[in-house]
């Protein structure tokens, strides 16, 4: 690919969907974070709510007026109450016991992948070790428009370039547009192509990371990419490291 000037407009539209980017990776990380912690206080409440449900209850009983006692009926109902709550108390948590060892093997069976290289479809961008890898397909030779951002959602990097017809790698050495490198993170990035009218289009695109761990939360199992974390289900294949680079020498040598 060689460096072109692209349309303002394919510019623009990149800028804005890395920010938009970043805005909607940020939400869902929060919202799984905020839902594992729901959970666990929904379970930490009903065991309150069983122990206050007791106090009251024996207490209750130690109060009654003795002329006037509790009817048995009615101390029935409020036993059968109690042993519903303790019964849906002892559920909940054997089935978080369950789910915390369903996952646990599910990360233990992924952790063979650590040292691979992931390629995901998604829009958080792993910088690791100064580099980060971006592969996109192009029919024909397009204007092409470039934007990344840190996960604040401010624009760090833009690129305008002419694509190939077919497959494209560009790769980023973390250096942004002051010159300054960057620390490696998670970052955002958005590539958008404009035709002769200036109408834009998304370019669909592909990053690539070495894999560092394998986490879940949620009920979802994360592949870690250094500072990104991305849904497994998002992730399109893995290649050994190895591989990867017999593959490289054999490309260099055939080109």
């Amino acid at each position: 690919m060689t460096t072109t000037s692209s349309t303002t407009s394919a510019l623009s539209a990149a800028m804005s969907a890395a920010q938009s980017a970043a805005a909607t990776n940020s939400s869902v990380s929060t919202t799984t974070s905020s839902s594992a912690s729901s959970s666990s206080n929904a379970l930490a409440s009903l065991s309150s709510n069983y122990s206050t449900f007791l106090t009251l209850l024996t207490t209750q009983l130690k109060n009654q007026d003795p002329s006037s006692p509790m009817s048995s009926d009615s101390f029935t109902s409020e036993l059968a109450q109690f042993a519903g709550v303790e019964q849906q108390v002892q559920t909940n948590t054997n089935l978080q016991t369950l789910i915390d060892l369903t996952q646990d093997g599910q990360e233990s069976s992924n952790l063979s992948l650590v040292g691979e290289t992931a390629i995901a479809t998604t829009s958080e961008l792993p910088l690791q070790s100064g580099a980060a890898n971006v592969s996109f397909t192009t029919t024909s030779a397009e204007p092409i428009a470039i934007a990344i951002t840190n996960s604040a959602g401010t624009l760090v990097k833009t690129e305008e370039l002419t694509s190939a017809a077919g497959s494209n790698t560009w790769t980023w050495d973390g250096v942004d547009n002051s010159g300054n490198q960057l620390s490696d993170g998670s970052y955002n990035i958005a590539i958008e192509t404009s035709d002769s009218a200036g109408n834009t289009t998304a370019v669909p695109f592909t990053v690539s990371g070495k894999v560092t761990g394998v986490t879940s939360g949620d009920g979802v199992i994360y592949v870690d990419m250094g500072a990104s974390q991305v849904d497994m289900s998002k992730v399109s294949s893995f290649s050994g490291t190895s591989a990867s680079s017999s593959a490289s020498s054999a490309t260099s040598s055939g080109a």
